[in-house]
């Protein structure tokens, strides 16, 4: 009896020195820095509003959210999902590749990430000599609406 390999891919990017991915059935594209629209009083993680093509997105600061705290770049890309209906812009400082990974290198979150970022991530693979952290866009999104409904409130 042999075992199946199985596979998972991860559209890849950089937030300060450290590599995440999300699904890539998840990530509807990735486009260039935009201009975008203040949305007062919103937490310190949603940068704004941005326009695509007709279309508004919430752009999330993904350095903010996570508690990353190391110097920003000049520029920001937006990593783009459609989710539930609406989009939504994760902004990180660099591109990476699609990385195709072995799903028995799946490995759970070490308690050495600072609990700021692990609260949002489902595991991490060792990939290249370095530790890819794969982000629950699920946790995300209940974590936003969860403060969507405090600032209500």
């Amino acid at each position: 009896m042999t075992n199946k390999v199985t596979t998972e891919q991860f559209s890849t990017f950089i937030i300060g020195n450290r590599l995440f991915g999300l699904d890539v059935t998840r990530v509807q594209e990735i486009v260039r820095p935009m201009g975008m629209t203040d949305i007062p009083l919103a937490p310190d993680f949603v940068r704004g509003l941005i326009n695509l093509r007709g279309q508004v997105a919430t752009a999330i600061g993904l350095r903010e959210l996570f508690e990353i705290h190391v110097e920003r770049p000049a520029e920001a890309l937006n990593v783009v999902c459609k989710l539930d209906g609406f989009l939504i812009s994760f902004q990180v400082d660099k591109i990476g590749d699609v990385l195709e990974v072995n799903t028995n290198d799946f490995e759970p979150t070490p308690n050495t990430i600072p609990e700021g970022t692990r609260r949002f991530l489902r595991g991490v693979y060792k990939v290249s000599g370095q530790l890819l952290s794969v982000i629950d866009i699920d946790r995300v999104i209940g974590f936003l609406n969860e403060t969507a409904e405090d600032l209500a409130a």
